[in-house]
């Protein structure tokens, strides 16, 4: 994604109880690199869209890598024309692989949008190889950082979505942000960590503080760069666990 990317709206990414196959919290200091962490627990993933057309995801594979998420739609007007080929690619190699819709909150409700994702490829079923959805919530990369919705209308933007994608999956969706939009953008409200799971963004040796409601992140985007295509990432639990999330 994603962090602090200002650019085109059509590729703008910068940036449940808790889930019994995620751990407790990450170890504080997982060093820069992903090597020492191939194959064992917590394993590696990445999340790619449009800026990241061709992957060789044999290739990935190969590198200890055993998770995805894809960019497929944002706002209801952008579906990547990467996605397909990506999402295919992915699961032929073998990877757990899910889809994340890129919020844009102040164009359309978010029902809207979860609809629009679930239309083009953002959907679930308990195959055992797909995450649930994933809210790409953050940094608005085109103007007002929180874009120009409350804290309170910002939540129930997000409750909006979430509610709409549990109505249609049975699964909440992932969310994705940073601790520090959370905490400026939703006056860091508690509501959402009994039911989504997190995807924290925070590139640094350790995951830092989380936002309020959850006690731990599912997973960890680590860095914008590295090794593999795309944001690296890591699943906070074992590659059992990943599973037992992708079946439900």
């Amino acid at each position: 994604m994603r962090i602090a990317m200002v650019v085109a709206l059509t590729e703008a990414r910068p940036t449940r109880q808790q889930p019994a196959y995620a751990l407790s919290v990450f170890v504080a200091s997982v060093t820069a690199a992903p090597r020492s962490l191939e194959k064992r627990a917590a394993p590696q993933g990445i999340d790619v869209s449009g800026f990241q057309p061709t992957v060789n995801w044999n290739t990935v594979k190969a590198n200890g890598v055993s998770f995805a998420f894809i960019k497929a739609t944002e706002g209801t007007t952008f579906i990547s024309s990467s996605f397909s080929s990506q999402y295919v690619g992915a699961t032929n190699a073998g990877f757990i692989r899910g889809a994340y819709h890129f919020a844009h909150p102040d164009s359309s409700s978010g029902a809207a949008q979860a609809n629009f994702f679930l239309a083009h490829g953002g959907g679930w079923s308990a195959d055992g190889i797909t995450l649930p959805g994933a809210l790409d919530i953050e940094y608005n990369p085109n103007g007002a950082e929180c874009y120009g919705l409350s804290a309170a209308a910002m939540v129930a933007w997000i409750h909006d979505f979430s509610n709409t994608y549990h109505a249609a999956t049975s699964r909440f969706p992932i969310i994705y942000t940073t601790t520090d939009w959370w905490t400026t953008c939703t006056g860091n409200n508690a509501g959402f960590g009994s039911q989504n799971p997190l995807w924290i963004a925070r590139y640094a040796s350790s995951i830092g503080a989380v936002p309020a409601g959850w006690s731990f992140a599912t997973f960890w985007q680590y860095a914008d760069s590295g090794p593999n295509p795309g944001d690296q990432d890591i699943f906070n639990g074992d590659a059992a666990g990943l599973q037992r999330m992708a079946t439900g």
